[in-house]
């Protein structure tokens, strides 16, 4: 059997443990784009690899306390800006939703408690919970900040799989003081799905016989892996059921290879191992803010977001070898750039290569930007891409360089050495 554990409104449950008088009201957190990355005062900056994705940041800042609460999503003129990244149940039955904008889940319920995001706190209890789980199975994934898969074969009877899991959510409130749910199932796809409907705080076991009545009535909507675009293709095709699709295998088999793969694991005969570490294949940064539309001061903040970008990957003591810079403008237009590159690595290349990679991305010249993204991935560990020898020499000196500003801001903080093009 494979298991499933999810900590229910894991960033609400930690600012329960931290203030426990947040116990059984309505709460949310708060998330907002660090802008003021782009101010002129140096600051320190804090980076951290693990777990990042969504609403999980690879460089944040941590808030202080004067900071933890609706005023820190308040901007110059005063007006409440940013997303939920979470709620509490309580929250939840007035309508507040993940990703509503704050303002609006005031309106939905004003007694609602904002905090702002700890992320120093977040990754202290996931590594405790991580840490607790690897001495109670013997092969623990951890998926996100707040996910992870075990796997259980070999080590409890499928019969004790049921009390095992129970026993587990208990000792994990009762020793982290953090509420889990946990679902046990052939498959991790399966399992994750389980998980979903013993929330909260509660075990849900999908025997094999059991996987197709369970997955009946399921709308495909809630399985892993079909997006929006998959989901609209399955409804085109009237499958709205994971039950239906399973009954539609021609079907699926005739779209694509994925497509194939997704009918084998909705149906619970297709699986994944379960993985103690993850390799990470890329690194990004990205940053949403009022739009703007002077053209210099959009090339200032490419800058700063390349510098910012330039330290995490020399952090990761990896050459990435792919590069794509992103643009959103107002009006819902997008515009984007690619390029392939196999040389060392040096922050002064970076950086021009990102002021090039935006000047052809913007097409949109007249409409104000809202929004610029980095991201690199392909790195040489992985891709086995060759490096290219021309210019080696000169390279490896402008790396030295790079590499004593690293050792600096490493010391001093990512703002302590800028580009004279940013100030």
């Amino acid at each position: 059997m494979k298991i499933h554990i999810d900590i229910d409104c894991f960033f609400v449950s930690a600012a329960r443990i931290k203030e426990p008088f947040l116990e059984g009201k309505p709460v949310a957190i708060g998330g907002r784009s660090d802008t003021k990355i782009f101010n002129k005062d140096a600051k320190k900056q804090t980076v951290n690899f693990e777990n990042s994705g969504s609403f999980v940041p690879t460089f944040y800042k941590a808030y202080e306390e004067k900071d933890d609460d609706l005023n820190a999503f308040k901007d110059e003129d005063g007006r409440v800006r940013g997303i939920l990244t979470t709620s509490s149940y309580e929250a939840r039955s007035y309508g507040v939703k993940t990703a509503m904008s704050i303002r609006e889940a005031l309106t939905l319920c004003p007694h609602l408690i904002i905090k702002a995001p700890d992320m120093s706190l977040y990754q202290k209890l996931s590594h405790e919970l991580h840490d607790f789980l690897s001495s109670k199975i013997p092969l623990v994934e951890q998926a996100s900040i707040d996910e992870f898969y075990g796997d259980l074969s070999g080590w409890i009877e499928d019969k004790d799989v049921a009390k095992f899991i129970d026993d587990l959510r208990h000792e994990i409130k009762e020793k982290i003081k953090l509420p889990v749910s946990i679902g046990a199932a052939p498959t991790r796809y399966i399992a994750k799905l389980a998980t979903s409907h013993a929330k909260p705080f509660g075990c849900r076991v999908v025997c094999s016989h059991e996987v197709q009545g369970f997955i009946e009535k399921i709308p495909v909507g809630a399985f892993s892996g079909i997006g929006k675009s998959m989901k609209a293709k399955l409804q085109s095709a009237q499958i709205h059921t994971l039950g239906e699709l399973s009954r539609r295998r021609g079907t699926l088999e005739s779209w694509s290879p994925y497509a194939k793969e997704l009918y084998a694991r909705v149906c619970g005969v297709s699986d994944d191992e379960i993985h103690a570490k993850h390799v990470r294949k890329s690194i990004g940064i990205s940053r949403t803010f009022d739009p703007l539309y002077e053209r210099s001061e959009l090339k200032r903040r490419v800058h700063v977001l390349a510098r910012h970008l330039s330290f995490a990957i020399l952090k990761l003591k990896v050459i990435p070898t792919v590069f794509h810079l992103g643009i959103s403008y107002e009006m819902n237009q997008k515009s984007h750039k690619n390029i392939s590159l196999c040389e060392i690595f040096t922050e002064k290349k970076f950086d021009s290569l990102c002021l090039s990679l935006f000047n052809e991305a913007d097409v949109h010249k007249r409409l104000h930007v809202i929004r610029i993204s980095i991201n690199c991935s392909s790195f040489t560990r992985e891709s086995k891409k060759e490096l290219s020898l021309i210019g080696f020499h000169d390279e490896q000196r402008m790396h030295r360089l790079t590499e004593h500003s690293q050792n600096i801001r490493e010391k001093y903080g990512i703002d302590m050495l800028k580009w004279g093009s940013e100030l």
